[in-house]
């Protein structure tokens, strides 16, 4: 088995970011996990209480999530009574997210894992290096996605 810190691949950006990521989705997972809530029912969550209501089928765009996937997570928040859907009045067909009154309770003493993450990440990193660092990722995403069919549709 080859050595992790002698591959410069393991070492790249690409893999730190990736590295990054995952040790995010583990905090959030354990800052919501006392909740009852899994990292993409927080961000319904967060939609709802910062935008307001919100059709069902602009949060698969939104959240970069399949269709089914939110399907599923939609679901389960309806089942918990933290979310609420009703037809839109334009289209009958389609379904519109509102928060409960139960979900505004809950989002009102959820920690914010999304500050937790960043304040404990980049304690002590000098703003202008977050602000590289964002918009080398931002652009380096761009590219990448416009390489996949899915990413020229946009």
């Amino acid at each position: 088995m080859a050595n992790e810190q002698a591959d410069p691949e393991h070492q790249s950006a690409g893999a730190w970011a990736k590295k990054y990521h995952l040790a995010s989705r583990v905090v959030m997972e354990s800052v919501l996990r006392p909740f009852d809530l899994g990292p993409t029912q927080w961000y319904v969550l967060y939609q709802l209480m910062t935008v307001g209501p919100t059709p069902q089928r602009d949060l698969v765009r939104i959240l970069e999530v399949e269709r089914a996937t939110l399907t599923g997570v939609v679901a389960a928040l309806v089942r918990k009574g933290l979310v609420k859907q009703k037809p839109d009045a334009t289209d009958q067909r389609q379904k519109v997210l509102t928060v409960t009154p139960a979900g505004a309770a809950l989002w009102r003493e959820l920690p914010d894992p999304i500050a937790l993450i960043l304040q404990t990440a980049f304690d002590c990193v000098p703003q202008a290096d977050i602000d590289t660092t964002a918009r080398v990722l931002r652009e380096a995403t761009a590219r990448l996605t416009s390489l996949s069919p899915k990413g020229n549709e946009s």
